[in-house]
């Protein structure tokens, strides 16, 4: 049986349990960058799939495009604040 690492080393080695309450600016213009290229490649994909001829092409791309639909979707959900209150320990 494993045994889950100590917190203290987790934090040794740059993770951590929880987000900060407050990002940066850098985190800010990385977080909008991959919200843009997944949103971008997302509606290209669907563009691309709808002009396209070939069955099994058209396809690929269609699921290429929902791949990055789920990935927008999915960093939206991280974003949205929460409603409980943070434990004060």
């Amino acid at each position: 049986m494993q045994q889950q690492p100590s917190t203290q080393s987790n934090q040794q080695q740059g993770f951590i349990s929880e987000p900060p309450q407050v990002i940066s600016t850098k985190d800010h213009s990385y977080i909008n960058d991959m919200l843009s290229w997944n949103l971008l490649a997302m509606k290209k994909a669907y563009f691309y799939a709808e002009n396209c001829q070939d069955p099994e092409i058209k396809e690929a791309i269609t699921q290429a495009g929902q791949m990055h639909q789920r990935h927008y979707e999915r960093m939206l959900t991280h974003l949205k604040p929460t409603t409980e209150q943070p434990t004060v320990q």
